[in-house]
């Protein structure tokens, strides 16, 4: 007997008109026309704005939602999140300089990531942002470099648990991320020595989660961490970043996220966070879970190929472009992304094919052994979810093969 497929979630942020993706109300074909080449990335504006809706129906009006830029730092894709979300945050100074650029105030941004350079942080200090200090020696660095600025800081604080059922922990155990919690303390009574203005604390256990429990019981140790840090700080806190942690559906079993639950504990804990921090504002930091869905990697089938019973549909595009999908970017067993035909999406013959790119190497696959549409040579392969950590996580150079185009729709 057959073991039953084991589907990807439905993915209904688009439409399907005619048997063909609709991208930002235009089929995926007219697309490909006004953009002129493939591959491409596009991004569409209302799947990114009917995520922020429904994170501001569910989490409390009084949470600040942040961006994370390294998700996708595609400079219109910023500026148009801008006027949505409460703040941005960067991990270099590339960054910070899309962040300003897209209009974003300076005292809504706040830099993370373990080794700034002195260049980042001088540049950081001038701009005024604030900046998640990862160690005792960067804070030094900071103070050293800004005599009579009082930079704005706050202590990214490596927590003394994890985030269970996350693919990706950020938190807990030794991590080159922020300052280990017991640590904590002890640099905020060095702190107090030096001309820095205290902000808060950033306390991050991972991301890519799809349990909501895991999530809450995070949350609540983040609140009771924070608590407890708060008796030794310089000042009063003014910034609580919580992390994000929320996750999105890429692989066969997967389902959606469930925030309902989440945010119902937020209001829950609310109260005391308010009781305890008065003067703190509470920010929920996502990057991933605002534009990732939005995105889709759109390349054209080239050669069909079969090979000792295998098919083999040969694209144009491949993992230099969406190293993620290939899955090199930090998969343990490789699974599928959601991939399609974009100008058949049922079709009128299914068939099972393996799609690959133009790399000589075998690492180059965006879906193996996949069922799918019958394409032809010229239809075009969209590869879902693609919105965040696509394009500049990828190896863009390797074989020297020219860059996709990104346009946000």
């Amino acid at each position: 007997m057959n073991k039953p497929r084991v589907l990807h979630a439905p993915m209904t942020q688009f439409a399907v008109v005619d048997d063909c993706l609709q991208i930002g109300a235009l089929p995926v074909t007219r697309l490909a026309e006004q953009i002129g080449s493939t591959p491409f990335y596009a991004y569409d504006r209302q799947a990114i704005t009917r995520r922020v809706a429904h994170l501001r129906q569910h989490l409390p009006t009084d949470i600040h939602l942040h961006y994370a830029i390294k998700a996708n730092p595609m400079p219109a894709l910023v500026q148009y999140l801008v006027p949505q979300v409460d703040g941005l945050d960067v991990a270099s100074g590339g960054e910070l300089r899309v962040a300003l650029a897209a209009g974003m105030s300076a005292d809504k941004i706040s830099m993370a990531g373990p080794g700034k350079s002195q260049a980042e942080l001088t540049q950081a200090i001038q701009a005024g942002i604030v900046i998640n200090m990862e160690s005792e020696h960067e804070m030094e660095t900071i103070a050293r470099l800004a005599p009579g600025r009082r930079p704005r800081v706050a202590v990214r604080v490596n927590p003394d648990f994890e985030l269970k059922s996350s693919s990706m922990k950020m938190g807990g155990g030794p991590k080159q991320f922020g300052v280990d919690a017991e640590r904590v303390p002890v640099l905020l009574a060095r702190l107090k020595q030096l001309d820095l203005d205290f902000q808060g604390f950033h306390i991050f256990w991972g991301s890519q989660n799809l349990a909501p429990e895991a999530i809450m019981e995070a949350q609540r140790k983040t609140f009771e961490l924070a608590f407890r840090l708060a008796a030794h700080a310089p000042a009063a806190v003014r910034t609580l970043n919580i992390g994000g942690g929320f996750g999105i559906p890429y692989f066969p079993g997967d389902q959606p996220l469930d925030l309902a639950p989440i945010g119902e504990q937020l209001r829950q804990l609310l109260p005391e966070a308010r009781r305890q921090l008065p003067e703190a504002e509470f920010v929920v930091e996502l990057g991933r879970y605002l534009v990732g869905e939005a995105g889709v990697y759109v390349c054209r089938v080239v050669d069909r190929k079969l090979s000792r019973g295998q098919l083999f549909l040969i694209t144009d595009g491949g993992l230099h472009h969406h190293l993620a999908a290939s899955g090199n970017f930090g998969q343990v067993i490789r699974k599928n992304y959601p991939v399609l035909v974009g100008n058949k999406v049922v079709g009128g013959e299914r068939e099972i094919a393996t799609v690959v790119g133009p790399l000589c190497t075998p690492l180059d696959l965006l879906a193996d052994k996949m069922e799918m549409a019958k394409a032809e040579i010229g239809d075009l392969i969209v590869v879902l979810q693609s919105g965040a950590y696509g394009l500049t996580a990828s190896p863009t150079a390797f074989l020297s093969q020219p860059p996709p185009a990104e346009v946000l729709v």
